[in-house]
């Protein structure tokens, strides 16, 4: 045995084992998303498998009897043929029903298995394009490949049993002759196996270049980018892209399907001519009178239906193999390790652990001790060294040129990330021994890059506090503290009215419009004691802004403010503000103490004032 030979063989062994194993889960899946209708689709191809069997006896029946000039036999045997027929038909129609149902149960049941698994998963793995691969590959199999799996299984053992079936019809022939033909259906069989596996590779590795195809049509065809795609004439080059793309993933298909399609026609004659070659043999005896008619008739359709049925179930084993190959990427990305717990609804109000509560530990507000933090895969650091003291009730500004750290910093504080060193408190408790639900049902937040939901405003507001969406009074409180009541007044429907243009007679919003409708949503969380703002009001007009933040500094009483800004007039309304640069605070202290110590902050606040002289 040559030194590859060990090793093919040893990757064989692994992938049937493997392909045993997705079986195994996938047809849990399959029994647990309807009992009823998986017992329905064994019974099913049962009854499918002997049925035809009996069909083929049958038609001996007929055609001896007819030979044999008996009347009331053939008429008998014609009438049990007829009933066997329409149980074929009607075994048919059952099966194509409970596969649909069933394909389209278990279609819904693992995309919600699906995006509840994106649920659990750490904002890391949403700025992984790794990751987006992988959901790529798990969302594309999960509407077919799995009831495609069970199905071509059930299909496997149907085949099996029917070929037994007709087997046994030919043991009185020739045993060689059926192994004879059985075999000449393999390389045909094996052919597909091989194409098949080429096939999957083809798709898996160019998921990269299947989300970018995705994307210039997304860009191309959506309301978001339709006015710069004009306004710059870039339709034309990204369409361009568009094609240029889309015709090499064709002309990548168009080879391998020519190449399948003749290397298996070509093998799957070698089957042909090995029936015919038996199929003379048969006729020469019925001319001989060696066997009657109705025998020549029996196995004539015994031998090319065992062939069919031989090479159906190779095919079924091939597909299965095939199914695997997809499966896996389904798997792997329901069985991606989480960091962080999935967050368990919380009544917004409802009493926290008793080191929440204030005064409940020696030192109440938030700290960070020697934090740093990388994004994944990358060397350089977002954050480093950074020791800040946060007492409860101070209201703190953050300042920094873009990329300083300062958004990275809220979604340490928020549990979106986990430092790589050093450490966080809220309260003298660690950070990371917060219940994650807890944690965030005391801090609201709006970010800069805030989500705009093709929903009511009702949602879009409630949101913030889930617990409340049918809260009227607390959802228009929250409306007027962000400064939103004439937009929603102005709305048909107020605050069942939609909004954006995805759906019919939704009301498309500015962006500062928008704007307030996510500050909406943090104020909503009337028992956040942490307020966080990043950029909140940069789409919104001075009169407005100036308006946002005398309420933010109403409702801020008695609370934590951390707020993001590059306008240095709001920043000066913070106790403190905390200066970043390069991920490293660098100045700390009021505005006048900064102004007055000439560094880095007096330089960006007299640059900005310049603009205004």
């Amino acid at each position: 045995m040559s030194a590859t030979q060990p090793g093919q063989a040893a990757a064989l062994s692994g992938g049937v084992r493997l392909t045993l194993t997705h079986l195994r889960r996938t047809l849990g899946l399959v029994w647990r998303t309807s009992r009823p209708l998986t017992v329905a689709l064994g019974a099913l191809t049962l009854l499918g498998a002997l049925v035809p069997v009996g069909i083929a006896w049958v038609g001996k029946q007929i055609i001896d009897g007819v030979v044999a000039q008996n009347g009331p036999r053939t008429l008998r045997a014609v009438l049990l043929e007829l009933g066997l027929v329409v149980l074929v038909a009607s075994v048919q129609r059952g099966l194509s029903l409970v596969r649909a149902l069933l394909g389209a149960r278990l279609g819904i049941d693992l995309n919600v298995a699906i995006l509840a698994k994106a649920l659990t998963l750490e904002l890391s793995h949403f700025e992984d394009s790794e990751f987006y691969d992988k959901l790529t590959r798990a969302r594309r199999e999960a509407s077919s490949r799995p009831v495609a799996m069970a199905t071509d299984a059930f299909h496997l053992v149907e085949n099996l049993l029917s070929l037994g079936g007709y087997a046994a019809l030919l043991v009185g022939y020739s045993p060689l002759a059926v192994v004879g033909l059985l075999l000449a259906t393999v390389p045909a069989t094996l052919a597909e196996w091989r194409f098949s596996k080429q096939s999957f590779r083809l798709r898996n590795w160019r998921s990269p270049e299947s989300r970018r195809l995705l994307y210039l049509e997304y860009v191309l065809a959506n309301d978001e980018h339709a006015k710069e795609v004009k306004l710059f004439g870039i339709g034309p080059i990204l369409l361009g892209r568009y094609r240029t793309l889309a015709e090499t993933l064709y002309d990548e298909d168009r080879r391998l399907t020519w190449r399948r399609s003749v290397a298996t026609h070509l093998l799957s004659l070698l089957a042909t001519g090995a029936f015919y070659g038996a199929y003379v043999g048969m006729a020469l005896r019925a001319v001989e009178g060696r066997i009657t008619l109705g025998e020549l008739s029996l196995y004539i359709l015994a031998f090319r239906q065992g062939q069919s049925l031989f090479q159906s179930a190779l095919g079924a084993v091939g597909s299965l193999y095939e199914h695997n190959l997809y499966l896996a990427n389904l798997f792997t990305y329901l069985d991606l390790p989480t960091g962080v717990a999935r967050p368990r609804p919380v009544t917004v109000g409802q009493a926290l652990p008793e080191a929440a509560a204030a005064g409940a530990t020696p030192f109440a507000g938030v700290r960070f001790e020697g934090v740093g933090f990388r994004y994944p895969g990358r060397d350089e650091w977002a954050l480093r060294d950074i020791d800040l003291v946060v007492p409860r009730g101070e209201s703190l500004a953050l300042v920094g040129e873009n990329g300083a750290g300062k958004t990275t910093l809220i979604k340490l504080l928020t549990r979106l990330y986990e430092p790589t060193e050093g450490r966080i408190l809220l309260d003298g408790r660690l950070l990371s021994d917060w219940p994650i639900d807890a944690l965030r049902a005391r801090i609201g937040v709006v970010f800069q890059d805030f989500n705009q939901y093709q929903l009511r405003v009702r949602e879009n507001v409630g949101f913030g506090s889930v617990d409340h969406l049918d809260d009227d009074t607390r959802l228009v409180r929250a409306v007027e503290r962000g400064g939103a009541e004439e937009v929603v007044s102005a709305l048909k429907g107020g605050l069942d009215a939609p909004l954006g243009r995805w759906f019919q007679e939704g009301s498309e919003l500015s962006g500062g419009q928008w704007q307030k409708i996510a500050l909406a949503r943090a104020f909503v969380r009337e028992e956040a004691d942490i307020l966080v703002l990043d950029e909140p009001t940069a789409a919104l007009d001075a009169e407005a802004e100036h308006a946002v933040f005398e309420r933010f500094r109403e409702l801020a009483r008695e609370r934590t403010t951390v707020t993001i800004s590059h306008r240095f007039p709001t920043v000066r309304m913070a106790s403190r503000i905390v200066v970043l640069d390069h991920g490293r605070i660098i100045e700390s202290g009021t505005h006048d103490a900064l102004i007055a110590q000439g560094g880095q902050y007096a330089r960006m606040f007299s640059l900005q004032a310049e603009g205004y002289r």
